[in-house]
C-alpha cells in the first residue's frame, strides 16, 4: 500500500515533513510526495519543476513525483496506485466536499485526515456526515506546527530567516535560485 501526500509544495516544510513521517508511523505504508505541476485550485508562481527540486530537498529519502493532473480525482483515475490512501490536513478536509468529485477521491483512495490536538471534531463529523462512504475516512492526530508556505514566502520576501520553518536544504535552494523575493 502507498500513501500520497499531495500539494502545491510552495515552497514544502517542515509542516509537510512531519505529516509524512507521522502518516508513514501511523499507517506503517510507504509515503510518496506527488507535485501539483499545475493545480486546477490556486495560482503558483513557480513553475512545476522548481517546486519539484525544492520537494525532493525536502523529502531526500521519499519518492517525490510530478502531477500533470489539475484534480485529485483525475490524479486518482489515471490508476498508477492501487488503493492508496491520500493524506490531506484537517482544513483541507473542511472543505474537501467542493473539490471536483469527492465521492470519486473516495472511490479511488482511503483518505488519511491529520487533525491536531482540540480541532472541532464537530467541522469533520459535518463533512463525513455529507458522504456516502464516511469509512474511508481515517483520522490520525498531528503534533501542531504553525507553518504555511504563505508564512515562508513572506518571511523569505522581507529577508527574515527560514531556518526554523523549513528543512535545510529548502533554505539552501530557495536562498540560491534566488525565490519569493520579487513580491
Amino acid at each position: 500500500m502507498t500513501a500520497l501526500l499531495g500539494g502545491t509544495f510552495n515552497p514544502p516544510h517542515n509542516g509537510h515533513v512531519a505529516l509524512a513521517d507521522t502518516a508513514e508511523r501511523r499507517f506503517g505504508e510507504e509515503v510518496v510526495v506527488v507535485v501539483a505541476v499545475r493545480p486546477g485550485h490556486k495560482d503558483v508562481e513557480l513553475d512545476g519543476d522548481v517546486r519539484l527540486q525544492l520537494t525532493r530537498a525536502a523529502f531526500p529519502e521519499r519518492e517525490v513525483e510530478s502531477d500533470p493532473h489539475e484534480r485529485t480525482v483525475d490524479m486518482l483515475a489515471a490508476g498508477r496506485w492501487h488503493e492508496p490512501l491520500f493524506l490531506i490536513g484537517a482544513d483541507e478536509f473542511c472543505d474537501f466536499l467542493t473539490w471536483k468529485d469527492p465521492e470519486g477521491v473516495i472511490a479511488r483512495a482511503r483518505l488519511g485526515v491529520a487533525t491536531r490536538p482540540g480541532y472541532p471534531r464537530d467541522r469533520l463529523d459535518a463533512v463525513l456526515a455529507e458522504l456516502t462512504r464516511p469509512e474511508r475516512v481515517e483520522f490520525f492526530e498531528l503534533e501542531p506546527l504553525p507553518i504555511s508556505s504563505r508564512d515562508v514566502r513572506e518571511r523569505v520576501a522581507r529577508g527574515e530567516p527560514i531556518d526554523d520553518l523549513v528543512p535545510p536544504a529548502v533554505a539552501e535552494l530557495i536562498e540560491s535560485l534566488g525565490l519569493y523575493r520579487d513580491r
